[in-house]
């Protein structure tokens, strides 16, 4: 039987590591800021690295990003099965639902920057692509 004593909130890492956090926070802002490969590529390569981790939110988070940075639907699968050979079939089976969300979250972030919240091309929100 499970115990029923129930489980403190315990601290972040940015609260229990204020000066480790900031230096990791560093370190990874470097990372994004490489030139090559591009940006979407970067986030389908995580994409990869959270698939073989079997990481459900880092899964989601770099589909996100990768479609915020102009991925298909295509190439986000394709990331997922690139996975299979030497991983297996199941991690990117398992990944799919939480890739799939993150996706339809970043294109959904790219159309509100461009001002098309409903998707249809243009910025005027009545669902029909004329202005």
């Amino acid at each position: 039987m499970a115990d029923p004593t129930p489980v403190p909130d315990t601290p972040s890492l940015s609260q229990v590591f204020p000066a480790l956090h900031e230096a990791q926070r560093g370190y990874l802002a470097q990372i994004d800021s490489l030139r090559v490969p591009d940006r979407k590529t970067h986030e389908l390569i995580r994409l990869a690295c959270t698939v073989i981790l079997r990481n459900g939110p880092g899964i989601e988070r770099h589909a996100m990003l990768a479609a915020e940075f102009s991925a298909t639907w295509e190439e986000v699968v394709g990331t997922l099965v690139l996975t299979q050979p030497g991983f297996g079939l199941v991690p990117s089976l398992e990944a799919l639902p939480h890739a799939r969300v993150g996706f339809a979250a970043g294109v959904a972030a790219q159309e509100a920057d461009r001002g098309d919240e409903d998707g249809d091309g243009d910025d005027d929100g009545d669902g029909d692509d004329r202005s």
